[in-house]
């Protein structure tokens, strides 16, 4: 088994916990908050928007199952990457879309998805590529958000349709 570390920020993190926590091969995911300037954050910091950190998961996947090609495909097709600092009704640099990279060949791997995820956009894309800064993990109540709370009316109205949306493009790679 060859294990890979990515770190996606793509909206909410419960709803790209929710989506990955579905794929064969992804081993791990863990929400978290990466790329701001405070140490140890916590929610109710994040939420305010003033830390500069993003809504993140980190996945841990098997690369003999799921390429981290495919994992950057899925990333696009289940938030919008052409909104800056948002995604539906949940506005803040919190929300922005974000692929940290971990080795140089994540980052041109990167490079080579957002080239061609652009190709199909009519707007610009405004994710941002960087290299991985410090990585927080989330408080344990958001760890299994959607699983835990699939009734909340946040996860009735916005995780499940993402979590529909990435079974029906990506059947081959979602575990039965």
């Amino acid at each position: 088994m060859a294990l890979e570390i990515a770190t996606l920020g793509g909206g909410c993190f419960w709803c790209t916990e929710a989506v990955f926590q579905q794929i064969r091969g992804v081993k791990r995911v863990e929400p978290g908050y990466s790329g701001g300037k405070t140490h140890n954050p916590r929610y109710e910091q994040i939420s305010q928007g003033d830390t500069g950190h993003a809504e993140v998961v980190r996945l841990m996947f098997d690369t003999a199952v799921i390429s981290y090609r495919s994992l950057l495909e899925l990333f696009f097709t289940i938030h919008d990457p052409t909104t800056l600092n948002r995604q539906g009704n949940d506005v803040g640099t919190q929300y922005r879309s974000v692929i940290y990279f971990h080795t140089p060949e994540q980052q041109a791997m990167a490079r080579q998805v957002m080239k061609a995820t652009a190709r199909l956009r009519d707007e610009p894309l405004v994710t941002e590529l960087a290299v991985v800064p410090v990585f927080y993990p989330a408080e344990d109540y958001h760890h299994n958000y959607f699983r835990l709370n699939n009734q909340h009316d946040y996860c009735t109205l916005v995780v499940a349709p993402k979590v529909s949306k990435a079974r029906q493009f990506f059947v081959k790679t979602v575990a039965a």
